[in-house]
Formats: C-alpha cells, sequence, structure tokens
C-alpha cells in the first residue's frame, strides 16, 4: 500500500505508541483519523501531524462502547470519504495476581470488574473496530489493511490474567480475519511488542526498569517509534498477511 494520501484511522492516538505511530505515518503523506478516550491528550498529537503537512483530525470513543465505534467509523467514513487502514491499539492494564495469599490466608483475588474493564478494552474493543472497519471497506471497495495491537504477554504473564487473555484473543482473531477477509482484499496483521517506553512504564521505579532490561537480549526496552516502524512495514507490504509480529529485541526468542 502507498500511504501517501490514504485514510488511516488509529484508535488509542493521543500518547504512546498511537501518538508514534501518527507521527511517522503523517510523514508519509496519510490522512489520519485519530481516536481517543481523552479527547483534551489528543491537540499535541494533531499540531505535531500538522507540522508534517499531514490532514489528521481527532474524535473521541470508548472502544469498548459498540454505539460509538460505529458511530466514530460511520464519521471517518462521511468525512475522508474513504478507510484504507484501521489500526486497534487502545488498550489499558489492570495488573493483579489471580489469588494472592501467604501463609495460607487469602489476601486479594483478581476482581470480575478488573478482568471485565481489561477484556472489554483490549478484546471487544479491538473486536469491534475490527468489525467496522471491515464493513466500511467492503462498503467502499477498498483493499485495506486491519492492524491489531497484541502484545508478547499474549503467551501468558505473571500478574496478567485479564491482559494476557485479552491480547491472546487478539492474536487468534487476527489470523481468523485474514482468513475471512482475504475474498475482499482486506489484509489483517498483528504487532506483538515487547516492553516498551511509554508512560506506564515510565512510572515505575528505576531499578524495575533495569531489571526488565537485563532480561531483554538486546539490552534495553524497545521504542514507541521501533513498533510504529513495524505498522509502517505491515502497511507498505502487501505480502504480509495472517500474521502476527512480535517486536520484543528477542525476549521471545
Amino acid at each position: 500500500m502507498e500511504l501517501r494520501d490514504k485514510t488511516v484511522l488509529i484508535t488509542g492516538a493521543a500518547r504512546g505508541l498511537g501518538a508514534a505511530m501518527a507521527e511517522m505515518l503523517a510523514a508519509k503523506g496519510a490522512r489520519l483519523a485519530l481516536v481517543d478516550l481523552d479527547a483534551d491528550s489528543m491537540d499535541g498529537v494533531l499540531g505535531v501531524c500538522a507540522k508534517l503537512g499531514a490532514e489528521a483530525h481527532g474524535y473521541t470513543a470508548n472502544v469498548a462502547r459498540e454505539n460509538e465505534v460505529m458511530a466514530v467509523y460511520d464519521r471517518v467514513h462521511a468525512e475522508f470519504g474513504a478507510l484504507d487502514a484501521s489500526i486497534a491499539n487502545a488498550g489499558i492494564l489492570r495488573d493483579g495476581q489471580l489469588v494472592k495469599a501467604k501463609d495460607g490466608n487469602i489476601v486479594e483475588t483478581m476482581s470480575l470488574a478488573h478482568w471485565q474493564t481489561v477484556i472489554d478494552v483490549n478484546l471487544t474493543g479491538v473486536f469491534l473496530c475490527g468489525r467496522e472497519a471491515a464493513a466500511h471497506m467492503i462498503r467502499l471497495g477498498t483493499r485495506g489493511c486491519i492492524v491489531n495491537i497484541s502484545s508478547i504477554s499474549r503467551h501468558g504473564n505473571f500478574g496478567q490474567s485479564n491482559y494476557s487473555a485479552a491480547k491472546a484473543g487478539v492474536a487468534a482473531l487476527t489470523v481468523v480475519w485474514a482468513k475471512e477477509l482475504a475474498r475482499h482484499g482486506i489484509r489483517v496483521n498483528a504487532v506483538a511488542p515487547g516492553f516498551v517506553q511509554t508512560e506506564i512504564l515510565r512510572t515505575m521505579k528505576p531499578e524495575m526498569l533495569e531489571k526488565m532490561a537485563a532480561g531483554i537480549p538486546v539490552g534495553r526496552l524497545g521504542t514507541p517509534a521501533e513498533i510504529a516502524h513495524t505498522i509502517v512495514y505491515i502497511l507498505e507490504n502487501d505480502y504480509v498477511d495472517g500474521r502476527v509480529i512480535e517486536v520484543d529485541g528477542g525476549q521471545r526468542l
């Protein structure tokens, strides 16, 4: 896919990975529909895109709510008249052990609320965005591309029952959709990042970050730009389909 003048929708675009994707795609000349729950944080990203000469518009939506997802895809279709790529990047964390115990006594369990909130945003949100993106691309007759953000936590990560389950589900959806949508000329892929320098990690203690980095073969955390670069590769290479690409510095060797 030649990215210049292509319409790309990105969820979770106000910061972190989403903002890095927006900036790199803007530099490629793409037209951007940037979606986030936090509208107040969108101005900075929109400003960067404008400086790069890209057309970019911000939209507010909670990806866990069906009516809001349907509405935002309808608006993008109406306002841009196109939808060439959709990147389901929005996600949250609510970490905790399934059961935390000490000396045989239960100290804490993962609440149903924390389980459901992560599943709603990280899995159901991806489903809703994928469904709407595919439906609009088919209506438009677009040979487009859907990209989902999974995680190496899909293989199972301590303290992340909810997140790991959601990201494993995202990986499975990616393969299913690639098989179903190929007949319509729509590719579906996913990126599974390892530990990346985002706002969430920057709140951790330096010694914890050093310990995390020490366990990565390349010896450091990833950067949002490195994940964004992988997104660009997927969009530009029309022969990449049905794949979950792990970008983790060798962590899953």
